[in-house]
């Protein structure tokens, strides 16, 4: 498997249909895979602007990306995609905005963000580990009904008041501050469960999106989207799980069918069966496509 493969890289590239001479957006630019190949496609005309709050994956466009002279790297995430666009004198030019929702594959195998159950390491998962809390922080002093709410809000996790109850008692004892101890005390607590994922996979989803906003940024960032494309620019969104995935076809579909519909519905995709095979991170992909209308 070739190492922090971007998902769905064609499929977003046809979504977006790059065109020599355009202007794009990448508000997630990660390690730049689908970057490099929106780059490509231009053939060094046009622009290319990232977006990225990870301070860790700016450097790596500041270093990596230093050859591409219409490539502009902010550190950012994309609720502020209307301020950086402004700043950026491209509003309401973009030809092509993609978001590529949710953690990714650097943040993941790097045990010391603490976003993973499988490498044991600090319990932090902030994609901006300069910014706000900590995940360890946060069940230092949230209370039962608030970590149970998260986590059945964002986690759909059904033994969300068990868990909850068990990391307030936990607390008391020894703090939380490592992904170890939390999977462990997760996997602990009697009740039902899938077998087929770890009983810490939807905790560590849930904390994860309420410490980064991650809905909330998603909600802005959409809705911002629309605001900096050009007439017939397009939107290419790719999720990776039901919450946002609802977010975004909801809106879109709002965005299309009300009086004055302000963008077409494009339609949406999933990954290829070989792609599946070769990519774990694309197995849940959905990918969807919409068009600013005049």
């Amino acid at each position: 498997m070739e190492l922090h493969r971007p998902v769905m890289l064609a499929e977003a590239l046809a979504g977006l249909a790059v065109r020599g001479g355009g202007t794009y957006v990448d508000c997630t630019f990660g390690r730049g895979g689908h970057s490099r190949a929106i780059l490509e496609a231009l053939g060094g005309d046009g622009e290319l602007h990232a977006l990225d709050q990870d301070p860790e994956a700016v450097a790596h466009a500041q270093r990596d990306f230093a050859g591409f002279a219409n490539f502009h790297i902010h550190q950012s995430n994309f609720a502020q995609l209307a301020a950086v666009a402004g700043q950026a004198g491209i509003a309401g030019r973009v030809d092509g905005v993609l978001m590529d929702l949710g953690v990714s594959s650097p943040q993941l195998d790097d045990a010391t963000r603490g976003f993973s159950f499988g490498k044991d390491g600090p319990l932090d998962m902030r994609m901006n580990p300069g910014a706000g809390e900590s995940a360890a922080q946060w069940l230092a002093h949230a209370d039962e009904q608030e970590i149970a709410d998260v986590l059945w809000r964002y986690g759909d996790e059904r033994n969300s008041r068990r868990i909850a109850r068990r990391i307030v008692a936990q607390r008391q004892e020894t703090p939380l501050t490592t992904t170890a101890q939390l999977a462990a005390l997760i996997a602990a607590v009697p009740g039902p469960r899938s077998r087929s994922i770890h009983p810490a996979t939807r905790s560590f989803q849930a904390i994860r999106i309420h410490i980064n906003r991650e809905l909330e940024v998603l909600h802005a960032g959409l809705e911002q989207a629309v605001d900096v494309l050009a007439p017939g620019g397009r939107l290419v969104v790719i999720s990776f799980h039901s919450l946002e995935d609802r977010i975004v076809k909801r809106t879109l579909r709002d965005w299309a069918r009300c009086e004055t519909p302000s963008v077409r519905l494009c339609g949406k995709q999933f990954p290829s069966d070989e792609e599946r095979a070769v990519n774990p991170r694309a197995r849940s992909a959905v990918l969807r496509i919409a068009e600013k209308l005049p």
